[in-house]
Protein backbone atom coordinates (compact mmCIF):
# COMPACT_ATOMS: atom_id res chain seq x y z
CA UNK A 1 0.00 0.00 0.00
CA UNK A 2 2.86 2.26 0.69
CA UNK A 3 4.72 1.22 -2.43
CA UNK A 4 0.93 2.36 -4.51
CA UNK A 5 1.07 5.88 -2.57
CA UNK A 6 4.88 6.41 -3.05
CA UNK A 7 4.51 5.95 -6.85
CA UNK A 8 0.70 7.88 -7.10
CA UNK A 9 2.95 11.17 -5.07
CA UNK A 10 5.41 10.35 -7.54
CA UNK A 11 3.08 10.75 -10.50
CA UNK A 12 1.53 13.86 -9.28
CA UNK A 13 4.49 15.00 -8.71
CA UNK A 14 5.93 14.78 -12.08
CA UNK A 15 2.77 16.25 -13.51
CA UNK A 16 3.05 19.20 -11.86
CA UNK A 17 6.08 19.78 -12.81
CA UNK A 18 5.24 19.21 -16.49
CA UNK A 19 2.34 21.91 -16.20
CA UNK A 20 4.81 24.12 -14.34
CA UNK A 21 6.95 23.19 -17.61
CA UNK A 22 4.45 23.90 -19.62
CA UNK A 23 3.45 27.40 -18.84
CA UNK A 24 6.86 28.40 -18.38
CA UNK A 25 6.92 27.89 -21.74
CA UNK A 26 3.45 29.61 -22.59
CA UNK A 27 4.78 32.43 -20.80
CA UNK A 28 7.92 32.62 -23.34
CA UNK A 29 7.15 35.00 -25.95
CA UNK A 30 8.63 34.93 -29.69
CA UNK A 31 9.67 37.85 -31.49
CA UNK A 32 9.58 36.79 -35.43
CA UNK A 33 12.64 39.61 -37.06
CA UNK A 34 12.29 40.02 -41.14
CA UNK A 35 14.74 41.62 -43.49
CA UNK A 36 16.31 41.61 -46.94
CA UNK A 37 19.86 41.28 -46.56
CA UNK A 38 22.07 38.41 -45.95
CA UNK A 39 22.79 36.01 -42.71
CA UNK A 40 26.35 37.72 -42.03
CA UNK A 41 26.88 40.45 -39.25
CA UNK A 42 30.01 40.96 -40.62
CA UNK A 43 28.75 41.31 -44.40
CA UNK A 44 26.23 43.77 -44.37
CA UNK A 45 24.86 46.51 -41.20
CA UNK A 46 21.20 44.86 -41.40
CA UNK A 47 22.80 41.77 -39.84
CA UNK A 48 25.02 43.40 -37.93
CA UNK A 49 21.76 45.28 -36.38
CA UNK A 50 19.67 42.24 -35.37
CA UNK A 51 22.11 39.94 -34.40
CA UNK A 52 23.21 42.21 -31.45
CA UNK A 53 19.13 43.07 -31.28
CA UNK A 54 18.64 39.34 -30.73
CA UNK A 55 22.02 38.94 -28.55
CA UNK A 56 20.60 41.70 -26.25
CA UNK A 57 16.94 40.80 -25.76
CA UNK A 58 17.37 37.22 -25.45
CA UNK A 59 19.98 37.65 -22.80
CA UNK A 60 18.57 40.90 -20.67
CA UNK A 61 15.11 39.11 -20.64
CA UNK A 62 16.59 35.92 -19.07
CA UNK A 63 14.61 34.21 -22.01
CA UNK A 64 11.05 35.24 -21.63
CA UNK A 65 11.48 36.77 -25.66
CA UNK A 66 12.78 34.31 -27.91
CA UNK A 67 13.95 35.91 -31.10
CA UNK A 68 13.87 34.48 -34.92
CA UNK A 69 15.55 36.66 -37.61
CA UNK A 70 14.69 35.50 -41.15
CA UNK A 71 17.14 37.38 -43.65
CA UNK A 72 17.55 37.22 -47.28
CA UNK A 73 13.56 38.15 -47.55
CA UNK A 74 12.59 34.31 -46.54
CA UNK A 75 9.57 35.55 -45.22
CA UNK A 76 8.92 37.84 -47.99
CA UNK A 77 9.83 41.10 -49.65
CA UNK A 78 10.57 44.26 -47.74
CA UNK A 79 7.41 46.04 -48.31
CA UNK A 80 5.86 42.58 -47.33
CA UNK A 81 7.36 42.73 -44.20
CA UNK A 82 5.63 46.35 -43.25
CA UNK A 83 2.32 44.98 -43.58
CA UNK A 84 3.51 41.60 -41.99
CA UNK A 85 4.60 43.51 -38.75
CA UNK A 86 1.45 46.01 -38.84
CA UNK A 87 -0.78 42.56 -38.86
CA UNK A 88 1.53 40.72 -36.14
CA UNK A 89 2.62 38.09 -38.49
CA UNK A 90 6.58 39.44 -37.76
CA UNK A 91 7.26 41.21 -34.79
CA UNK A 92 10.02 43.29 -36.17
CA UNK A 93 11.75 44.74 -39.19
CA UNK A 94 13.82 46.91 -40.87
CA UNK A 95 12.45 48.83 -43.80
CA UNK A 96 13.91 50.73 -46.76
CA UNK A 97 12.70 54.37 -47.04
CA UNK A 98 11.19 52.68 -50.32
CA UNK A 99 9.33 49.78 -48.61
CA UNK A 100 7.48 52.28 -46.51
CA UNK A 101 6.45 55.02 -48.41
CA UNK A 102 3.02 53.43 -49.61
CA UNK A 103 2.35 53.39 -45.77
CA UNK A 104 4.16 56.57 -45.00
CA UNK A 105 4.50 58.77 -47.47
CA UNK A 106 6.03 61.40 -45.43
CA UNK A 107 9.18 59.13 -45.14
CA UNK A 108 9.98 61.28 -49.11
CA UNK A 109 11.13 64.74 -46.47
CA UNK A 110 14.21 62.35 -46.09
CA UNK A 111 15.49 62.16 -49.92
CA UNK A 112 16.37 66.22 -49.66
CA UNK A 113 19.29 65.62 -52.10
CA UNK A 114 22.59 66.90 -50.53
CA UNK A 115 21.51 67.59 -47.18
CA UNK A 116 24.48 66.26 -45.08
CA UNK A 117 27.65 67.29 -44.76
CA UNK A 118 28.63 64.17 -42.81
CA UNK A 119 28.19 61.00 -41.27
CA UNK A 120 28.49 62.22 -37.56
CA UNK A 121 24.93 64.79 -38.48
CA UNK A 122 23.32 62.14 -39.55
CA UNK A 123 23.73 60.73 -35.97
CA UNK A 124 22.33 64.12 -34.60
CA UNK A 125 19.31 64.58 -36.58
CA UNK A 126 17.83 60.81 -36.32
CA UNK A 127 19.02 60.60 -32.75
CA UNK A 128 17.32 63.79 -31.89
CA UNK A 129 14.16 66.09 -31.83
CA UNK A 130 13.51 65.27 -35.95
CA UNK A 131 14.22 61.45 -35.36
CA UNK A 132 11.82 61.61 -32.41
CA UNK A 133 9.49 63.49 -34.54
CA UNK A 134 9.47 61.02 -37.24
CA UNK A 135 9.08 58.15 -35.43
CA UNK A 136 6.05 59.64 -33.34
CA UNK A 137 4.44 60.64 -36.88
CA UNK A 138 4.51 57.11 -38.41
CA UNK A 139 3.35 55.41 -35.29
CA UNK A 140 0.40 57.80 -35.39
CA UNK A 141 -0.20 57.81 -39.03
CA UNK A 142 0.26 53.84 -38.98
CA UNK A 143 -1.85 52.99 -36.04
CA UNK A 144 -0.64 49.82 -35.45
CA UNK A 145 3.34 49.75 -35.22
CA UNK A 146 5.89 50.96 -32.82
CA UNK A 147 9.37 52.87 -33.88
CA UNK A 148 12.60 51.79 -32.24
CA UNK A 149 15.41 53.83 -34.17
CA UNK A 150 16.46 54.71 -37.38
CA UNK A 151 19.49 52.45 -38.37
CA UNK A 152 22.28 52.90 -40.57
CA UNK A 153 22.06 51.03 -44.40
CA UNK A 154 25.43 52.01 -44.84
CA UNK A 155 26.42 55.23 -45.24
CA UNK A 156 25.52 58.12 -48.24
CA UNK A 157 24.56 56.67 -51.65
CA UNK A 158 27.38 56.57 -54.07
CA UNK A 159 26.58 56.22 -58.06
CA UNK A 160 27.85 53.49 -60.74
CA UNK A 161 27.27 53.15 -64.03
CA UNK A 162 29.21 51.55 -66.96
CA UNK A 163 28.69 53.97 -69.57
CA UNK A 164 31.19 56.82 -67.93
CA UNK A 165 32.58 58.63 -64.86
CA UNK A 166 30.27 61.06 -63.68
CA UNK A 167 31.87 64.38 -62.19
CA UNK A 168 29.86 67.09 -63.37
CA UNK A 169 26.16 67.27 -64.55
CA UNK A 170 27.12 66.64 -68.55
CA UNK A 171 28.07 63.57 -67.32
CA UNK A 172 24.83 62.24 -66.21
CA UNK A 173 23.36 63.46 -69.50
CA UNK A 174 21.56 60.06 -70.42
CA UNK A 175 22.91 57.85 -68.42
CA UNK A 176 19.94 55.46 -67.21
CA UNK A 177 20.05 54.75 -63.42
CA UNK A 178 17.80 52.44 -61.04
CA UNK A 179 16.09 54.26 -58.50
CA UNK A 180 13.22 53.35 -55.67
CA UNK A 181 10.03 53.29 -56.11
CA UNK A 182 10.27 56.76 -54.21
CA UNK A 183 9.11 59.54 -56.64
CA UNK A 184 11.87 61.89 -54.65
CA UNK A 185 14.70 59.10 -56.00
CA UNK A 186 13.13 59.86 -59.66
CA UNK A 187 12.73 63.19 -59.66
CA UNK A 188 16.47 63.52 -58.09
CA UNK A 189 18.01 61.24 -60.95
CA UNK A 190 16.05 63.41 -63.59
CA UNK A 191 17.12 67.05 -62.05
CA UNK A 192 20.85 65.88 -62.68
CA UNK A 193 19.82 65.58 -66.54
CA UNK A 194 20.02 61.06 -65.69
CA UNK A 195 17.20 58.69 -66.33
CA UNK A 196 15.32 57.54 -63.51
CA UNK A 197 14.38 53.51 -63.42
CA UNK A 198 12.17 52.44 -60.58
CA UNK A 199 13.37 48.92 -60.44
CA UNK A 200 12.81 45.87 -57.76
CA UNK A 201 15.90 45.09 -55.78
CA UNK A 202 16.39 41.92 -56.54
CA UNK A 203 16.38 42.96 -60.71
CA UNK A 204 19.05 45.37 -60.36
CA UNK A 205 22.51 42.80 -60.85
CA UNK A 206 20.83 41.44 -63.93
CA UNK A 207 19.37 44.75 -64.83
CA UNK A 208 23.03 45.85 -64.98
CA UNK A 209 24.35 42.91 -66.19
CA UNK A 210 22.03 42.75 -68.96
CA UNK A 211 21.82 46.67 -70.07
CA UNK A 212 18.33 47.35 -68.95
CA UNK A 213 20.18 49.72 -66.97
CA UNK A 214 23.19 51.61 -66.59
CA UNK A 215 23.53 52.25 -62.79
CA UNK A 216 22.59 52.60 -59.59
CA UNK A 217 22.89 54.39 -55.86
CA UNK A 218 23.18 52.85 -52.89
CA UNK A 219 25.73 53.36 -50.05
CA UNK A 220 29.09 51.81 -50.67
CA UNK A 221 28.71 48.75 -48.35
CA UNK A 222 26.04 47.57 -50.24
CA UNK A 223 27.50 48.48 -53.28
CA UNK A 224 30.28 45.93 -52.71
CA UNK A 225 28.49 42.92 -51.02
CA UNK A 226 25.85 42.92 -53.61
CA UNK A 227 29.05 42.65 -56.15
CA UNK A 228 27.93 45.49 -58.70
CA UNK A 229 31.54 46.10 -59.50
CA UNK A 230 31.14 43.46 -61.58
CA UNK A 231 29.15 44.44 -63.83
CA UNK A 232 29.65 48.30 -63.22
CA UNK A 233 32.53 50.33 -64.32
CA UNK A 234 32.53 53.60 -63.02
CA UNK A 235 31.43 55.09 -59.01
CA UNK A 236 31.08 58.71 -58.13
CA UNK A 237 31.03 59.27 -54.38
CA UNK A 238 28.30 61.99 -54.76
CA UNK A 239 26.79 61.50 -50.79
CA UNK A 240 23.74 63.22 -52.27
CA UNK A 241 20.97 60.76 -50.31
CA UNK A 242 21.24 59.17 -46.75
CA UNK A 243 18.61 56.72 -46.21
CA UNK A 244 17.81 54.96 -43.21
CA UNK A 245 16.21 51.97 -41.90
CA UNK A 246 13.18 52.37 -39.99
CA UNK A 247 13.25 49.57 -37.35
CA UNK A 248 9.42 48.81 -36.64
CA UNK A 249 7.75 46.65 -34.19
CA UNK A 250 4.27 45.01 -33.98
CA UNK A 251 2.05 47.60 -31.73
CA UNK A 252 -0.12 44.41 -30.86
CA UNK A 253 3.28 42.24 -29.18
CA UNK A 254 4.70 45.85 -27.82
CA UNK A 255 1.31 46.05 -25.77
CA UNK A 256 2.24 42.46 -24.34
CA UNK A 257 5.30 43.26 -23.21
CA UNK A 258 6.03 44.15 -19.68
CA UNK A 259 7.85 47.21 -18.59
CA UNK A 260 10.96 45.30 -18.12
CA UNK A 261 10.92 43.92 -21.24
CA UNK A 262 9.69 47.14 -23.20
CA UNK A 263 12.90 48.65 -21.62
CA UNK A 264 15.19 45.86 -22.89
CA UNK A 265 13.73 46.05 -26.34
CA UNK A 266 14.77 49.97 -26.38
CA UNK A 267 18.12 49.64 -25.30
CA UNK A 268 18.36 45.87 -27.62
CA UNK A 269 17.41 48.35 -30.53
CA UNK A 270 19.59 51.27 -29.52
CA UNK A 271 22.71 48.84 -29.61
CA UNK A 272 21.23 47.35 -32.94
CA UNK A 273 21.96 51.08 -34.49
CA UNK A 274 24.99 51.80 -32.81
CA UNK A 275 26.40 48.25 -34.61
CA UNK A 276 24.89 49.45 -37.76
CA UNK A 277 26.59 52.72 -37.66
CA UNK A 278 30.20 50.82 -36.61
CA UNK A 279 29.85 48.55 -39.65
CA UNK A 280 29.17 50.57 -41.67
CA UNK A 281 32.31 52.93 -41.04
CA UNK A 282 34.55 49.85 -40.42
CA UNK A 283 33.25 48.84 -44.19
CA UNK A 284 33.65 51.94 -45.73
CA UNK A 285 37.38 52.73 -44.72
CA UNK A 286 37.93 48.29 -45.22
CA UNK A 287 39.09 46.20 -48.32
CA UNK A 288 35.43 45.01 -48.04
CA UNK A 289 34.10 48.63 -49.09
CA UNK A 290 36.28 51.92 -50.67
CA UNK A 291 39.64 50.49 -50.75
CA UNK A 292 38.49 46.81 -52.13
CA UNK A 293 36.03 48.74 -54.67
CA UNK A 294 39.34 50.79 -55.59
CA UNK A 295 40.77 47.90 -57.28
CA UNK A 296 37.92 46.87 -59.22
CA UNK A 297 35.92 50.14 -60.74
CA UNK A 298 37.51 53.96 -61.22
CA UNK A 299 36.48 55.92 -58.29
CA UNK A 300 35.90 59.54 -58.31
CA UNK A 301 34.52 62.17 -56.09
CA UNK A 302 32.33 65.30 -56.83
CA UNK A 303 34.80 68.49 -56.36
CA UNK A 304 33.33 71.09 -54.31
CA UNK A 305 32.45 73.53 -56.89
CA UNK A 306 30.58 70.59 -59.07
CA UNK A 307 28.53 69.31 -55.22
CA UNK A 308 27.25 72.89 -55.53
CA UNK A 309 26.01 72.77 -58.96
CA UNK A 310 24.45 69.22 -58.26
CA UNK A 311 22.46 70.48 -55.07
CA UNK A 312 21.40 73.66 -56.80
CA UNK A 313 19.67 71.38 -59.46
CA UNK A 314 18.72 68.89 -57.28
CA UNK A 315 17.39 70.65 -54.11
CA UNK A 316 14.18 72.43 -55.49
CA UNK A 317 12.63 69.40 -57.30
CA UNK A 318 12.57 67.65 -54.04
CA UNK A 319 10.99 70.75 -52.02
CA UNK A 320 8.93 71.48 -54.96
CA UNK A 321 7.80 67.77 -54.83
CA UNK A 322 7.49 67.68 -50.73
CA UNK A 323 4.76 71.36 -51.25
CA UNK A 324 2.80 69.62 -53.84
CA UNK A 325 2.30 66.02 -52.95
CA UNK A 326 2.29 65.46 -48.87
CA UNK A 327 0.60 68.71 -47.69
CA UNK A 328 1.08 71.05 -44.43
CA UNK A 329 2.07 68.34 -42.45
CA UNK A 330 4.66 67.01 -44.78
CA UNK A 331 6.13 70.81 -45.22
CA UNK A 332 6.41 71.16 -41.43
CA UNK A 333 8.02 67.55 -40.93
CA UNK A 334 10.42 68.53 -43.97
CA UNK A 335 11.36 72.02 -42.19
CA UNK A 336 12.31 70.86 -38.98
CA UNK A 337 14.64 68.25 -41.00
CA UNK A 338 16.16 71.12 -42.85
CA UNK A 339 16.61 73.11 -39.30
CA UNK A 340 17.88 69.64 -37.42
CA UNK A 341 20.71 68.73 -40.79
CA UNK A 342 21.78 72.58 -40.69
CA UNK A 343 22.13 72.40 -36.63
CA UNK A 344 24.15 69.38 -36.80
CA UNK A 345 26.03 70.21 -40.25
CA UNK A 346 27.33 73.40 -38.29
CA UNK A 347 27.96 71.19 -34.99
CA UNK A 348 31.95 71.00 -33.72
CA UNK A 349 32.89 67.45 -32.51
CA UNK A 350 34.08 67.81 -28.76
CA UNK A 351 34.09 71.78 -28.22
Amino acid sequence: MKALKFLGAAIAASALLASAGGTASAQSKTLKFGHDNKADPFENPAHACTAVFANIVEADTNGSIKVEVFPSNQLGSAKEHVQMVRDDVIQATLTSTGAIASYYPRIDVLNLAFAFDHNAATYDVFDGPFGNALARDIEATLGDVVVAGFPDTGGFFAVTNSKRPIKTLEDFEGVRIRTMTLPSHQKIIQSLGGEAYPLAWGEVYSGLQTGVIDGQMNPVPIISFAKFAEVQKYMTLTNHLFSPYTLMLSKSFWDGLSDSEQRTIRYAAESCVTASRGLSRIIEGSDRGLAGLMDKIEVSALSAQDRDKFKAAAQPVVLKHVEETLGKDGVTLLEMFQEEVSKANAKRYMQ
